[in-house]
């Protein structure tokens, strides 16, 4: 006759067997990020101009531009000491060239961490760009825009913060305790190269549109230091991403104006599309140097991706956004409401985001050159 298990037997039992499953979710989740990971993206795409599309580098009516964006996401699920925490600096600045053409460079820091293992990476980027005028008056004006974009990106993900079998003890686990010897904190480094394409035409001083296209890791580079035919390894490729994207302004009245705009990715197997509106309101419809006030709802849409049960399309989030625009400063403030199947986990709570760009103006005498972002 079998004897039952004690206190402390029941207790150990349970401590591996969750170390176990939580040390196979680990792992998984590792190297799904790795081999099949995804860029960065925020919900205000619009107000981080240089890592949607390095065409838009030094597009601004102002001389130069300090861009600051940070996204917080899934922390009701992991706590936000784990949450996926993503933030973003850059700077760019526009310089005449000839009669009407403009060129312009920037450089862009981002990092994004997520998780209680820290999975995380960080990017250093150069861009530039060249505006080349092809049709207009001083009050209107169609341009076309090249650029191209060159950076040098980290990896890496601390398995040292997992808890391992060895410190599972029967008074439940100790981090204290070595962890097997043979875990390893990995760390990769590699380069990237993409460039982009932009079209923008102003109407006049009130109404404006844009598109733009943008082709990044041309070079798909290696996201660890596997060799091919390595047993037990896969080498992990960041798959090259096509993005498409538009918008524009549109007058409605002396002082508000309608603010459509779409951004959609192609990458690898994964497609995101978000897409929607704001009203903006105030007397900076037509100037930067004066206020306005904005109110948006976008939705964001993706595919089902590896979903044994279901394929197709489904609305991943709804976003509410906001934004404040004050002379020469610009403040942002996005929710994104869950509304994927994931609601049951976190009652619908997603991410929230924050964004600031602030311009730096001089005497410019050449007439309206670009749409303000």
């Amino acid at each position: 006759m079998e004897q039952p298990l004690s206190k402390k037997g029941v207790l150990l039992a349970s401590y591996i067997v969750a170390g176990m499953k939580r040390l196979k979710m680990l792992i998984w989740v590792f190297f799904a990020l790795n081999a099949g990971a995804q860029d960065i993206h925020f919900s205000q795409f619009y107000m981080s101009p240089t890592n949607l599309n390095p065409a838009m580098t030094g597009v601004m009516n102002c001389k130069m531009r300090f861009v600051a964006n940070y996204r917080n996401q899934w922390a009701p699920i992991l706590g936000f000491a784990n949450s996926f925490n993503t933030y973003n600096l850059s700077f760019d600045q526009k310089v005449p060239v000839g009669r009407y053409d403009y060129f312009g460079f920037g450089g862009t820091f981002w990092g994004d961490k997520a998780g209680s293992l820290d999975f995380s990476t960080l990017q250093f980027k150069l861009s530039a760009s060249y505006s080349k005028r092809m049709s207009g008056t001083r009050t209107s004006s169609n341009y076309l825009v090249f650029g191209a974009e060159a950076g040098l990106n980290q990896r890496g993900v601390k398995f040292h913060n997992a808890i391992w079998g060895n410190q599972i003890t029967s008074n439940g686990p100790d981090p204290n305790l070595p962890p097997d010897p043979a875990i390893f904190d990995p760390s990769f480094l590699f380069a990237d190269v993409s460039v982009g394409l932009l079209w923008f035409s102003v109407l006049d001083k009130y109404n404006n549109f844009y598109v733009g296209g943008a082709l990044s890791h041309l070079n798909e580079p290696l996201q660890n230091n596997v060799q091919s035919g390595t047993p037990g390894y896969i080498p992990a490729p960041l798959h090259s991403k096509l993005t498409v994207h538009g918008g524009g302004v549109f007058r409605l009245n002396r002082r508000s104006a309608i603010i459509p705009g779409f951004v959609t990715f192609f990458q690898g197997p994964s497609f995101q599309l978000n897409a929607g509106t704001s009203f903006r309101f105030g007397s900076g419809v037509s100037r930067t140097n004066e206020s306005s006030f904005q109110m948006g709802v976008w939705t964001r849409l993706a595919n089902k991706y590896k979903d044994p049960g279901s394929t197709g399309i489904h609305m991943d989030a709804l976003i509410l956004s906001t934004r404040f625009d004050y002379q020469k400063y610009g403040f942002g403030l996005s929710y994104d409401i869950n509304t994927s199947s994931l609601r049951q986990a976190n009652a619908g709570n997603n991410s929230f985001e924050l964004s600031f760009i602030y311009n730096i103006c001089g005497p410019e005498r050449r007439g309206i050159y670009c749409p303000n972002f």
